[in-house]
């Protein structure tokens, strides 16, 4: 089995299957986030529900974090296989197939990573902007409806975010529709197809993801 996950195949099938399980993740992340349209009692119960799970919470965290780490690793194997399969550079490339999504794959995906990090600093451990962060609603919770609004009344914080999530759809948009080849459900009957779907999924994320600091910005939500 290490013989076979060691393989080029092997690592491509590796890669798919921690997308597919990051990609699960971050549907289920959008969907919370997604109750801050519902007002601050709707979103800080959600949250105390997360943190009152206590273990159960830090296993999911540590699960996240080791498919991060295989899907990275995967992803560097295979680049650094793909130049040395072909270490002359070529005098011309041609892009008629590859999208500008698919070539710029490994550097969507680092900058999604290092966005991950600043996100964790800023929301999970309240280490960045500590002074938009730490507040408690009347119940004694984690005031995280606060948080969210306080933060995203900054310009330089909505945009680095909106930026972020653009590269995290992009990323998406053609981490799927390579997930599906990896998994052998690409054929030539459904190749148009699933391209157009991967764009509509990777693309919806951003604007779902999008929607929240742009509202906020914009004085659609704000605080009560």
């Amino acid at each position: 089995m290490l013989r076979y996950f060691g393989s080029s195949t092997g690592k491509k099938l590796l890669m798919a299957a921690t997308g597919t399980a990051l990609f699960a993740f971050v549907i289920g992340h959008l969907l919370g986030n997604l109750q801050v349209f519902l007002g601050p009692e709707e979103l800080n119960r959600y949250s105390a529900f997360l943190h009152s799970t206590g273990e159960l919470l830090w296993l999911a965290r540590i699960g996240l974090l080791f498919m991060v780490i295989v899907h990275i690793w995967t992803a560097t194997a295979l680049t650094l296989e793909n130049l040395a399969a072909r270490p002359a550079a070529y005098a011309a490339r041609d892009y008629i197939e590859a999208s500008y999504a698919s070539r710029t794959m490994p550097w969507s995906g680092l900058m999604a990573a290092a966005f991950i990090v600043y996100h964790l600093m800023h929301f999970s451990f309240r280490s960045v902007h500590p002074e938009l962060t730490h507040y408690t609603d009347a119940l004694g919770r984690p005031d995280v409806y606060r948080m969210v609004v306080t933060s995203f009344q900054q310009p330089a914080i909505t945009i680095v975010y909106i930026a972020a999530n653009f590269l995290l759809g992009m990323h998406l948009s053609h981490g799927l529709y390579s997930a599906f080849q990896s998994l052998g459900i690409l054929t030539d009957d459904l190749r148009t197809r699933l391209r157009a779907l991967s764009y509509v999924i990777g693309y919806g994320m951003f604007l779902g993801y999008a929607s929240i600091p742009l509202s906020i910005l914009l004085g659609i939500v704000r605080l009560p």
